[in-house]
């Protein structure tokens, strides 16, 4: 399976967080997506790595991805290194992506940024022909670089350099998030076990508020804000127009 964006994030539930709303506009655009989980989450205070699972394919069917899958690495311990470059330089060639959107390079959780830089370094290596890897089949795979590698926002706010309008599709987002209802606060039932720092509901809050912050900068109701260390070039003044005033 090509697919058109591949969205990555270190955690079950980061994708939903930071670009689940630019994921399901493209969906509707008739675009192929999926998501890569790069740990289980396994060290999260609440719910289970079962828990995570079915909240994940949850998530998954209400954004639409064709695709969803977990590479199991070690929550918290990971490392950038060549072992796990070339677990997901892997799943890059497998999926040949044009876009791949992955956490942000640096974040108040350290396992954001890290993986933030995993994936930075994953998508430019993939690109080298003398770099071998087999596919599942054992087969050899032919290089592959994305045109463009995103980083969504996370905790820490930095200036994007990209933002996409996610009006039309921000209540799906917020159901994509909320199938997470181990993690965040949903219903009453969110004040049961340990509360952390995204539990409460001050933090869906937040959540909702930085949309709508980031959509007053671009002069629509809600947006998402990405990061790129590449030059986006544009074709034609019309992808400049959002909306006529």
């Amino acid at each position: 399976m090509k697919l058109d964006i591949l969205a990555i994030g270190v955690h079950p539930d980061d994708v939903e967080l930071g670009c689940s709303g630019t994921l399901i506009n493209e969906r509707n655009r008739g675009k192929i997506t999926g998501v890569i989980d790069l740990t289980q989450g396994e060290l999260g205070t609440r719910g289970t790595v079962e828990t995570r699972y079915q909240e994940a394919a949850k998530a998954a069917e209400i954004m639409g991805v064709a695709t969803r899958e977990n590479l199991k690495m070690r929550d918290g311990f990971f490392r950038n290194d060549e072992e796990h470059q070339l677990l997901l330089i892997r799943k890059i060639r497998q999926y040949r992506p044009e876009i791949i959107i992955g956490n942000v390079l640096d974040d108040r959780h350290p396992d954001h940024g890290r993986a933030g830089k995993l994936i930075a370094d994953a998508a430019f290596l993939s690109g080298l022909a003398k770099i071998e890897t087999l596919d599942d089949q054992g087969a050899p795979q032919q290089k592959w670089r994305p045109k463009y590698v995103l980083h969504y926002l996370q905790d820490w706010y930095h200036e994007p350099n990209l933002l996409i309008d996610i009006s039309d599709s921000f209540e799906q987002r917020m159901d994509a998030i909320k199938a997470y209802s181990t993690q965040f606060y949903t219903d009453p039932s969110g004040r049961e076990g340990p509360q952390t720092y995204i539990s409460s509901p001050d933090f869906l809050d937040s959540v909702i508020a930085r949309a709508r912050m980031l959509g007053k900068r671009i002069g629509v109701r809600y947006a998402e804000g990405f990061i790129t260390e590449k030059m986006i070039g544009i074709s034609s003044l019309d992808a400049l127009v959002l909306n006529e005033t």
